[in-house]
């Protein structure tokens, strides 16, 4: 029987082992997509108690807690933080199976140097060690500790990347925090958020925005800004994808329309949202950014819940809806004039694994190492068998060697175990076809394929 988390921990042979510990687990960590808020990096937010660090916000967390039957006041409710973590740990022995069981333990043992397993015997022990070491592991310290070089945060069109200036200015921390490009407000014509949105946007761009043309300079205004403060990528949530092709003219007339508060119809959304993202693409690819497609949410399933608790609480699930042709003529609509940036394409529902792994083979291009990407397994999939199934669907029908590897989509600083997670079923999965027979044992070349896909990818990838 092997040891819980040791030394074997998901490496199956001596194969993944020597490639786990000889190269992946040196490598530092290059997080392009996260949440964590930059206001608390930049003020090197010092956490109260791990019940801050660790359930604040983090809706993987709460979705086992109220499965358990767990009272909300004990998850985003007015508990004390003691009785929040105690909570947590009666949850813990039942979630075998779950990746929140290896990456609880992971960040006891990487963060706090805890090897005792989190239950309600062991609780109260673990909440003590755990606040003691936070009275130096600070939001920095965290960053510092998990071997973080890069990161990037996620930031709205709006923002006036305020802290990301301050932290640039400050030469005592060294990690490169840059914003990314967030626009889905923007985006989401079909919201009631849209229209004071749109009206925000015309405030801070100091363009009056009453129709395609105003909000499109309005977009690019605040892509030039971003831009000037450091910005390489944007990120955009495609729940559904939407695309429909339609003149300058209907989708001004589709603003106008929305902005005096008439209804859409669903064509109509998908004319202006398809429109927008090809303004934005070209965009992107002038400035020489990288643009990320998340496709495959679906959120807010309880309206009883958003209406108490707000979005990003836990209730969202996987989508199910077809993209493939509205996708591709997304794509096809900034490649037919050869304005296609560099994309990354991430899907949540894991039977579109291959649709994406092919599509992105049908935009690539001469001179930019695998300009298209099929990104990491992402949200409800990045755990062992999404993991698996991603790395084995880029293998087989493309260059898993160019892949740019894992990314944290946290909001927590203590997340980076989840890349250690990645890089050990990365290695497991690459022994095992050496072991196998199915590729010559070349342990240096195959080495370095693995320290690419862990960090040097995504840094020769991010680049202008």
């Amino acid at each position: 029987m092997k040891e819980f988390l040791g030394k074997e921990f998901v490496l199956k042979t001596s194969t993944a082992q020597t490639l786990y510990y000889d190269y992946a687990q040196k490598m530092p960590i290059f997080d392009f997509h996260c949440h964590l808020p930059i206001q608390e990096i930049y003020e090197d937010k010092k956490f109260r108690s791990i019940t801050e660090a660790w359930l604040g916000g983090d809706h993987y967390k709460w979705r086992l807690m109220r499965e358990l039957g767990v009272d909300e006041s004990y998850i985003t409710g007015d508990k004390s933080d003691w009785e929040k973590f105690s909570k947590y740990a009666e949850v813990m022995p039942y979630a075998i199976g779950n990746p929140l069981y290896h990456w609880t333990h992971l960040e006891l043992k990487r963060f706090f140097d805890i090897d005792l397993v989190l239950s309600p015997k062991t609780a109260r022990e673990i909440y003590d060690l755990c606040n003691e070491k936070l009275q130096t592991l600070t939001a920095r310290a965290l960053i510092k500790k998990g071997n973080v070089t890069r990161l990037f945060t996620t930031d709205d069109p709006i923002d006036d990347l305020h802290w990301h200036q301050l932290l640039a200015e400050d030469k005592s921390f060294d990690v490169e925090v840059k914003p990314a490009f967030r626009p889905d407000k923007a985006i989401n014509i079909e919201l009631a958020t849209f229209v004071p949105y749109i009206a925000k946007l015309s405030e801070v761009s100091g363009i009056q925005i009453d129709g395609i043309d105003s909000l499109c300079q309005a977009l690019t205004n605040r892509i030039e800004f971003f831009d000037s403060v450091g910005c390489l990528c944007s990120d955009h949530a495609l729940d559904v994808v939407m695309y429909a092709p339609a003149t300058k003219e209907q989708v001004d007339e589709i603003v106008k329309l929305a902005l005096s508060g008439k209804q859409l119809t669903a064509h109509q959304v998908e004319q202006y949202k398809g429109y927008v993202l090809l303004h934005l693409g070209r965009e992107y690819h002038r400035l020489g950014w990288v643009q990320q497609y998340h496709i495959g949410a679906l959120r807010n399933n309880s309206s009883r819940y958003m209406s108490l608790l707000g979005p990003d609480t836990g209730f969202d699930s996987i989508e199910d809806q077809p993209f493939a042709k509205k996708l591709s003529c997304l794509l096809n609509g900034l490649d037919i004039t050869d304005q296609l940036p560099k994309t990354i394409l991430y899907c949540l529902n894991p039977r579109d694994n291959e649709v994406l792994a092919t599509i992105m083979n049908c935009f690539q291009q001469g001179g930019i190492v695998g300009k298209i990407q099929f990104g990491s397994a992402w949200w409800f999939n990045d755990q062992k068998d999404g993991m698996e199934r991603q790395l084995m669907a880029l293998s087989q029908v493309g260059l898993l060697s160019k892949f740019v590897g894992m990314l944290t989509d946290s909001r927590s600083f203590l997340s980076y175990t989840r890349h250690e997670y990645f890089r050990r079923i990365l290695c497991n999965m690459l022994g095992n076809i050496i072991e196998e027979g199915e590729y010559p044992c070349e342990i240096e070349f195959v080495g370095q394929i693995v320290q690419d896909i862990c960090y040097n990818n995504a840094m020769n990838y991010f680049k202008k």
